[in-house]
């Protein structure tokens, strides 16, 4: 049995112990005691750890075939005709000698960041160097919960037609007069607002690792990059910046206890869940975003059939499920608090994303030559906006204090 199947066995004893702490106290109708309160934290806790090396060692996993994979294509022969078009690897590889200076890595669209069929669809293969995208989308909730990306060559304001409202029919009494009930349309405008970052190395550990500097490079840009864009995809004011998800999905649900600092309750969840009709609910990229610390909450919550709303992956790989529909999470969004939209729902396809011109990595041997420094930095365009405004993405608003 390998390591991955060996923690996901541990995360799903740790699970059934918190439920079996949870279950108790419930059937004794009383608060959790200190001692139980601390094994519940630390369950957590565990869980959360867990789920980190599961992360690292799937990481892992795909590094080590990618690797393999760019290093059978060294000894691949050379073709005995014409010279074949050089491929994206092939100018990486030249970026790395400094025989080149720029190279863009195109964007992909996916659907998930971790590339299982449970989660959600197959991830396609990439190429060791694609890590530059790849990286920006396990780091970013809504481009790995499926939201439309949209990629285009350059970066010239791109406008989307899309339906704010629709025909509706009536009874019409013989010989009267057919009411006129037109569909109402607008456009939905994305910019490409530049993230970015550089990297500086030393010459030496250029010349001592190259190959390898740039697969680590690209991780690490992918991710800063990656951060600064994800956090105005969920908050962005649309003032200079990308329109997040939050600033115009509509209010679902507003809490309605007061003085409960904005928690919500089971029921208020399922209404949640139901306020996004059913076509957006069926939607494959029908999905919940919401923090780490709010994912905790929603862990101790029961139905009113005494099931928890929350329910781990059953395999490795797999999203965990609250009320069926997979759950990610992302810090960009508002913690639990009056008034606070804590938790999205909904279907995140209609939330598009535009790419203009892919990724940019790119080398500088000049611009800090007095320190024999190697500058590297990665830029990416783009801009996102719920296109679909009519109720297909959801919040939950805590109730005023």
């Amino acid at each position: 049995m390998n390591e991955l199947h060996k923690l996901h066995e541990t995360r799903q004893r740790i699970w059934s112990e918190l439920r079996n702490l949870s279950d108790s106290v419930a059937a004794e109708d009383r608060e959790f005691s200190g001692e139980e309160e601390s094994f519940w934290q630390k369950g957590n806790a565990d869980l959360e750890a867990v789920d980190a090396r599961i992360a690292v060692l799937i990481d892992a996993e795909k590094w080590t075939a990618d690797v393999e994979a760019a290093m059978a294509r060294f000894g691949a022969p050379e073709a005995p005709a014409s010279t074949p078009e050089p491929t994206v690897e092939d100018e990486l590889r030249a970026l790395g000698r400094g025989e080149v200076r720029t190279v863009v890595v195109p964007a992909e669209r996916r659907d998930l960041t971790k590339g299982t069929a449970t989660a959600g669809g197959n991830t396609v293969p990439t190429s060791f160097f694609g890590q530059v995208w790849e990286h920006m989308i396990e780091n970013s909730a809504i481009l790995s919960a499926g939201a439309t990306v949209l990629n285009t060559a350059s970066g010239e304001n791109l406008e989307i037609p899309v339906t704010t409202a629709h025909s509706s029919g009536a009874l019409i009494t013989e010989g009267s007069t057919l009411t006129e009930s037109d569909p109402a349309f607008a456009k939905r405008t994305l910019g490409a607002y530049k993230y970015g970052l550089s990297i500086q190395v030393s010459s030496e550990l250029v010349a001592d690792t190259g190959f390898d500097l740039l697969g680590y490079l690209a991780r690490q840009s992918g991710r800063a990059v990656g951060n600064a864009l994800g956090t105005d995809l969920i908050t962005g004011n649309a003032s200079s910046k990308p329109s997040g998800i939050v600033q115009t999905a509509t209010t679902g649900v507003t809490g309605a206890t007061t003085g409960a600092s904005g928690a919500f309750t089971a029921d208020e969840l399922i209404d949640l869940y139901y306020s996004v009709i059913a076509p957006y609910r069926a939607s494959t990229s029908c999905a919940w975003i919401m923090r780490d610390a709010t994912l905790a909450r929603v862990r101790k919550l029961k139905g009113s059939d005494n099931n928890y709303l929350w329910q781990p992956g059953l395999s490795v790989g797999a999203p965990d499920l609250l009320l069926g529909k997979p759950v990610y999470t992302d810090p960009n969004v508002a913690a639990v608090a009056t008034s606070a939209k804590s938790v999205i729902f909904g279907d995140i396809s209609a939330y598009h994303v535009r790419i203009a011109g892919g990724v940019r990595f790119e080398r500088s041997d000049d611009f800090a030559f007095q320190n024999d420094l190697v500058t590297f930095r990665a830029i990416v365009r783009a801009d996102g906006i719920l296109a679909d405004q009519t109720g297909a993405v959801k919040v939950y608003v805590g109730a005023a204090s």
